[in-house]
């Protein structure tokens, strides 16, 4: 999913779980707002967490795409079927979205 496709659901209110992998410190340069966190260190141990929300949409969040394309896949490989990449992570955001989100 385009950060632009991304942003028009949101401005929707459309139901989707943003799931951002990234690492704590990473949030704290640049962040969504209401995201389910799960870094993607700790993702295997705690793929139980996003359980309830197996039928839902989700779009999985990094820095630029690399790492939320392989968690990505893992969910759909794990019985998530709505699942979503988004492409070029949170830095195509804010350079495509968000210009005043830091990048790093």
């Amino acid at each position: 999913m385009t950060p632009d496709e991304l942003k028009r659901r949101i401005d929707a209110s459309e139901a989707l779980v943003l799931l951002d992998i990234r690492e704590p410190h990473e949030l704290k340069i640049s962040s969504l707002s209401d995201i389910v966190h799960i870094p993607m260190g700790e993702f295997t141990d705690r793929l139980e967490e996003l359980e309830p929300k197996k039928s839902a949409e989700i779009v999985v969040i990094c820095r630029a795409g690399n790492r939320s394309s392989v968690i990505a896949e893992f969910l759909r490989e794990n019985g998530f079927d709505r699942v979503y990449n988004l492409v070029g992570g949170m830095n195509h955001w804010a350079e495509t979205v968000d210009k005043s989100m830091k990048t790093y």
